[in-house]
């Protein structure tokens, strides 16, 4: 089995619910010509090769001359290295011919791992699961600010300044025996203490944030081992030593009643707030797994 770097050709793969960090999964494109769209062009032609967790294309520098280059980004490293092979002095979608290459690796710079947004790990699951081969569910959803908007008083309630949410979620993979849970505190801001909209948007905001960060959570402890012929294995791999897989679901519901502090080491630093719309409805306890 290949490790974390990708591994070699000919052999299986790991794949995890994390931001690709590694130069082997990034590819380096230049010589693109100006165009409308360039972006979403690129994403069509390599997308092809597998899932991209980023496409971002850049103006050159003045010194370059005019065009553009683009970095482009595989969760994985042998889907990058046929991109590369495929697409290299291809013209795909302009007139003159792209060159691709595979980044290199910088010595002695280590990137910080980052796991994935909510949305972006049930697109991976969905492309190695398939729609019908996980499921996920929202076990409790609580209210840990201190307070009860429905059970205080308004003036009382809207002194608080943010609202915290915490959540457990139970992600299940049926074809391969695997369950995990995560755990995990959303928290917004009340802009304005003297709107009562205001208090109910920043809940709903906390509560969308709390759900999102625990699926992440859940997401975290499964490794995709994609096998030469295409298939794919999973494996459990807990990321810390933690006791929430190993609770029944009344203990955990304990737990996040009990006290935030003591499930705060499970909270996730991660971009989850940049793939939230706060303008959708709030996932309902059954998350769905499309």
């Amino acid at each position: 089995m290949a490790g974390r770097e990708g591994g070699c050709p000919g052999m299986a793969e790991v794949v995890e619910f994390r931001v690709p960090a590694g130069s082997h999964q990034t590819l380096l494109v230049w010589g693109l010509e100006p165009q409308p769209g360039l972006e979403r062009s690129l994403f069509s032609a390599f997308s092809k090769f597998g899932p991209l967790y980023s496409v971002r294309a850049h103006r050159n520098a003045a010194v370059a001359g005019p065009g553009y280059y683009a970095i482009i980004k595989f969760y994985s490293a042998g889907d990058a290295r046929r991109a590369q092979r495929t697409c290299n002095g291809q013209r795909l979608f302009q007139e003159s011919p792209l060159k691709v290459c595979v980044c290199t690796k910088q010595k002695g710079f280590q990137q910080q791992v980052l796991a994935l947004n909510s949305n972006k790990c049930q697109e991976l699951a969905n492309h190695y699961l398939g729609f019908n081969g996980w499921s996920s569910r929202i076990i409790t959803l609580q209210n840990v600010s201190g307070f009860d908007g429905e059970n205080e008083e308004l003036g009382e309630t809207l002194q608080k300044r943010s609202v915290k949410y915490l959540c457990a979620v139970e992600v299940t993979l049926p074809h391969h025996r695997v369950r995990t849970k995560g755990v995990a505190l959303g928290e917004a801001d009340i802009e304005n203490s003297g709107d009562l909209l205001e208090f109910v948007t920043a809940s709903r905001r906390a509560q969308k944030v709390a759900v999102g960060k625990a699926l992440s959570c859940a997401f975290q402890k499964i490794l995709l081992v994609v096998l030469e012929n295409g298939k794919v294995a999973v494996e459990y791999n807990p990321t810390q030593e933690e006791l929430t897989d190993s609770l029944t679901e009344e203990e955990l519901k304990g737990l996040v009643q009990v006290s935030e502090l003591s499930v705060e080491q499970f909270d996730l630093e991660e971009e989850v707030l940049s793939d939230v719309s706060f303008d959708d409805e709030l996932p309902s306890r059954e998350v769905p797994s499309n």
